[in-house]
């Protein structure tokens, strides 16, 4: 055993990472009173929804006809309170870091009590949108046997209710939280789709793994995206002081009825005209007209 003393660099080390200049933008300062971010309940409202939107398959799996009210309400007052609790946490971050951070932490419970609410008003409309997306994987797929197989077994729903969970909340104004749904469901499927996308309905994913859909993409009805395929953006502007500039699209748009096979890359703010498919292992920069068919040419020597 060495008699060598360590002390003094473990307090250097300390007292380097104690900094307040090595920190600067790395470090989340709790004030008294204010809920923290919960993976935990995060996750569990994402199954209470899930087991409101699609009952008997996600959570108690002995309900029926007779006692769905029951269940339901019961999910509904406990994805209610989760849900303020979360919300909270979310408003308290982003009045940290928007610098207008209020001492009084009621008027975010009130806030978010209101938006909690707001939300479960929309999961009728979560309901009958996903039911299209189950649809759309159903029909699109010859190896599915029944629509619960598709809600139990295939990853695409799971991702795509998480994000139309996100996505509502982030429309209500909830920071943080809704990137903290989508990102879970990216870590479970290897799909990553931002809160921020706009997708609409009969939207289905095959396989899915390693499918990204960046933010500001607009996706219209019915359009299947296979594995692989990324709604990338080109480049972004910058500002004088040389940071990225907020808020202006930079993704794709695939209009209604797109197909866009494997591994496909779609950058910057083109648009895919309705009805066009996009080849497997194509890389596309610029608009393809409506109805086109885009695949990879054979050179001489193939």
């Amino acid at each position: 055993m060495t008699s060598f003393n360590y002390t003094h660099i473990l307090t250097q080390a300390v007292d380097e990472l104690s900094d307040s200049q090595s920190y600067k933008g790395l470090f989340h300062q709790h004030k008294d009173g204010d809920p923290l971010p919960s993976a935990k309940s995060l996750f569990k409202i994402v199954e209470l929804a899930r087991a409101i939107i699609f009952p008997g398959y996600f959570g108690n799996s002995t309900i029926n006809s007779h006692t769905i009210n029951y269940h339901i309400g019961v999910n509904v007052e406990t994805l209610f309170n989760l849900l303020t609790e979360q919300i909270q946490a979310g408003l308290c971050f982003g009045q940290e870091n928007s610098n207008h951070a209020i001492n009084d932490n009621e008027p975010c419970r009130e806030t978010a009590a209101l938006l909690a609410a707001r939300f479960i008003s929309k999961l009728p409309e979560l309901r009958r949108i996903l039911a299209t997306d189950v649809e759309a994987a159903y029909y699109g797929d010859p190896a599915a046997t029944c629509f619960g197989e598709i809600i139990s077994c295939y990853p695409a729903i799971r991702a795509i209710s998480n994000y139309r969970i996100a996505h509502e909340l982030l429309v209500l104004g909830v920071p943080l939280i809704p990137r903290f749904i989508t990102e879970m469901a990216h870590s479970e499927t290897g799909i990553d789709i931002h809160p921020g996308a706009q997708i609409g309905d009969h939207f289905t994913i095959d396989h899915g793994t390693g499918v990204v859909i960046g933010a500001t993409s607009i996706i219209g009805s019915n359009v299947k995206l296979y594995q692989g395929v990324t709604l990338g953006a080109k480049s972004f502007p910058l500002d004088d002081n040389g940071n990225p500039i907020k808020g202006i699209p930079r993704h794709p748009i695939l209009e209604d009825d797109v197909i866009v096979y494997s591994n496909a890359t779609i950058l910057g703010r083109v648009t895919i005209g309705k009805g066009a498919t996009v080849g497997g292992n194509i890389w596309v920069t610029e608009d393809v007209p409506a109805g086109a068919r885009i695949v990879q040419r054979k050179t001489k020597d193939e």
